[in-house]
């Protein structure tokens, strides 16, 4: 999945309106400017789609982590690299403070079963022997559910 489907998929499943994202960038620290906004929000086959770097969409998921549970007062530590399907999984359960079995009930929404040791191996360290990557069928599936608990 693009970051750009990421963040459409997570703006829609929670109802975040253009002023609340505008909010959450602020949130992050990040002053977008209206022309990037809008374009990252667009399908790529709209015109004036813009790519949404992994860096803008940090910063969003970081906003969303600021609004939901308040800003922290130490800086936040230093992007670890790409942003994957697991550390958006990661911060979006930061967020909405899910535990595992939320994940499991918002998984069962989009019709898909999950064990509490497959939602763990998600969350593992990468090089642990339980690591699991977080497939995009998964996440695609992880909005679904979002979109099917918050928009119901």
């Amino acid at each position: 999945m693009t970051n750009n489907d990421i963040l459409i998929r997570l703006r829609y499943a929670l109802n975040i309106t253009d002023l609340k994202v505008k909010e959450l960038f602020t949130l992050a620290d990040y002053e977008i400017a209206p022309e990037e906004l809008a374009g990252i929000f667009l399908r790529e086959d709209e015109a004036g789609h813009l790519p949404c770097t992994d860096r803008v969409a940090g910063l969003f998921l970081k906003g969303l982590i600021a609004s939901r549970r308040g800003k922290r007062d130490e800086p936040s530590p230093a992007p670890r690299g790409p942003l994957t399907n697991n550390e958006v999984l990661r911060r979006v359960r930061i967020a909405l403070e899910l535990k595992d079995e939320d994940i499991m009930a918002i998984m069962k929404l989009a019709e898909v079963e999950v064990s509490k040791a497959e939602v763990n191996a998600l969350f593992r360290k990468k090089g642990h022997d339980n690591y699991r990557d977080c497939g995009d069928q998964f996440l695609r599936n992880f909005l679904l559910g979002l979109t099917k608990k918050y928009r119901a």
